[in-house]
C-alpha cells in the first residue's frame, strides 16, 4: 500500500525563546518563517485563532515557504468559544473568506479547537459540522476538530464526524482525555505532553512509538495502544498525516519535530 504524506511541525514560528535554541544567533525576525519552513514540513498557524489577516499576508506566507510545505490554520475563537455553535455560521464564513485560499497548495486542514469546558451537545455539534464549508474560492477545504471534554467520548460523536468527513484530532495531552478514532481522509495529531527540561521535548524512548504511529496512520491503519471509542474503522487507504509538537513551554517543540523528521528519513 502506498503511504500518505507525513507532515511534521510545530505551532507558530514567532517565539522569543526559540531564538538561539531553534533559530540561529543573528537570524533576523523577518526571516524566521523562511528558516522554520525549511527545517520542518508543516506549521500550525496560531495567530488566526485570535484575529483575522489580510489576503496579502496569507500570500506572503505561501511565498516564503518552500514547495511541498503545508500550513494548518487554527479556526477563530469567535466560532468555537460560544454557547451555541449552531449560530456560528456568519463567523465561519468570515473566517474562511478572509484570504486563506491565498495559501494555495500550501493550505492544509483548518483546526477548530474547543475549550475543555465545552460539553457534547449532539444536535448543536451536528449543526456546527454542517456549517463547515467544503470549498472556498474553488478550493477544497478540510476540517479537524479538537475536543477536550469526556462527554465527546461516545460513538455518536465519532459517527457524526465520520459522516461529515471531519477529522477528530488525536491529542496526546497530560491534561485532557484523548480520542484517536479516525474519521476523516487525513489524520491530525497534536503531541502536547512534551517538557522543556527534555532536550527532545519527549523522552527519546518515545520516538519509536510516534514513528510507528505516523507510518500506520499514513498507510491507512489504526495504531495500537491508542484510546478509541469504537472498534469501527474507516476504509484502510493512505491518509495525509499531520503531527504537531505543541507543549506547554514550547521551547523544545522544534527539536522534537526535527528528530521525528530525521527518523522518518
Amino acid at each position: 500500500m502506498t503511504n500518505g504524506s507525513i507532515r511534521i511541525g510545530i505551532g507558530g514560528w514567532t517565539f522569543e525563546p526559540w531564538r538561539g535554541t531553534f533559530y540561529p544567533e543573528g537570524l533576523t525576525h523577518k526571516r524566521e518563517l523562511e528558516y522554520a519552513s525549511r527545517q520542518l514540513t508543516a506549521i500550525e498557524i496560531n495567530g488566526t485563532y485570535y484575529s483575522s489577516f489580510k489576503p496579502a499576508t496569507f500570500a506572503g506566507w505561501a511565498a516564503t515557504a518552500p514547495e511541498g510545505f503545508v500550513y494548518a490554520v487554527k479556526g477563530s475563537r469567535f466560532v468555537t468559544n460560544r454557547k451555541l455553535l449552531a449560530e456560528a455560521g456568519e463567523s465561519v464564513q468570515r473566517f474562511v473568506g478572509q484570504g486563506l485560499t491565498e495559501l494555495g497548495d500550501k493550505l492544509g486542514p483548518i483546526l477548530w479547537q474547543f475549550m475543555a469546558t465545552k460539553k457534547f451537545d449532539a444536535d448543536d455539534f451536528r449543526a456546527f459540522l454542517a456549517l463547515l464549508p467544503r470549498t472556498q474560492d474553488g478550493m477544497h477545504l478540510r476540517h479537524a476538530v479538537q475536543v477536550r471534554h469526556d462527554s465527546f467520548h461516545v460513538p455518536e460523536f465519532v459517527a457524526m464526524c465520520r459522516e461529515a468527513g471531519v477529522a477528530i484530532v488525536y491529542a496526546d495531552s497530560p491534561q485532557y482525555p484523548a480520542l484517536a478514532d479516525i474519521t476523516g481522509d487525513f489524520v491530525y495529531a497534536r503531541l502536547e505532553a512534551g517538557e522543556d527540561d527534555n532536550p527532545l521535548c519527549y523522552p527519546e524512548s518515545d520516538f519509536p512509538r510516534w514513528l510507528e504511529a505516523a507510518r500506520v496512520w499514513a498507510a491507512g491503519g489504526r495504531p495500537d495502544g491508542l484510546p478509541y471509542v469504537t472498534e469501527d474503522a474507516p476504509k484502510a487507504e493512505p491518509r495525509e498525516t499531520f503531527i504537531f509538537f505543541i507543549h506547554g513551554g514550547k521551547v523544545r517543540a522544534p527539536a522534537a519535530a526535527q528528530e521525528l523528521i530525521r527518523r522518518l528519513g
